[in-house]
């Protein structure tokens, strides 16, 4: 199927299954995620109407279990998440099926698929997280994806409910308001440890958000 046919087999599915839902005057400027070693290293919650651009470097940091445990925490708070998951790696066997209740998985095979999705998504209203995984992507297809692409996405990201996070390997979301990095590195003893999601660990590598909470 071509990518134009996923975008239009995407739209019907929001149209059926997520109705739009009317958008209070006042929305909340932080979107509290429920994990409390992310919520407290970024302020206090993502950003709500907002690009995050969350940096791995290491390809043993840890965003998959990031991912599973911020689905895990949306079935807990009763909140929904889309993942638009850049190169189809996202396994759903490794969750619980009730940790997918509140999941809209979207599947790519290339970065400028993704950047449609988000497109299409962050108009929708419905989600209040939507994660742009963009890790195991080529270089070479990041590097095609245009910087008012970015920005774009942040324009309408404004106007939304919603939290954005964008997953990266390396820096290159111009648009993000919050730029941070995953500086973890894992072992395969730590991925064995029960606690191991809270041993992740951040730092804000750039923000440009009006107001900001120390912690």
């Amino acid at each position: 199927m071509t990518a134009s046919g996923k975008i239009i087999d995407l739209r019907k599915l929001l149209a059926e299954r997520f109705p739009p839902r009317q958008i209070g005057a006042a929305a909340a400027t932080r979107f509290i995620i429920g994990l409390p070693f992310l919520d407290q290293a970024v302020g206090g919650g993502l950003p709500n109407g907002a690009i995050t651009e969350l940096i791995s470097p290491r390809a043993s940091a840890g965003t998959a279990s990031l991912i599973h445990a911020l689905l895990q925490s949306a079935l807990r708070n009763y909140y929904f998440v889309a993942l638009i998951d850049g190169r189809d790696s996202f396994d759903p066997c490794a969750l619980d099926h009730s940790s997918l209740r509140h999941l809209l998985w979207v599947r790519c095979t290339k970065a400028l698929e993704a950047i449609k999705a988000a497109d299409l998504l962050l108009r929708d209203g419905n989600f209040s997280l939507v994660i742009v995984d963009l890790v195991l992507n080529p270089v070479e297809e990041l590097h095609k994806i245009p910087q008012t692409s970015w920005y774009r996405l942040q324009r309408l990201v404004e106007s939304a409910p919603t939290a954005c996070l964008v997953l990266t390997r390396h820096g290159m979301v111009s648009s993000a308001q919050l730029k941070i990095v995953l500086e973890n590195s894992w072992s395969l003893e730590t991925f064995k440890e029960v606690d191991a999601i809270s041993q992740l660990r951040f730092r804000v590598q750039r923000s440009h958000l009006r107001s900001e909470v120390s912690y």
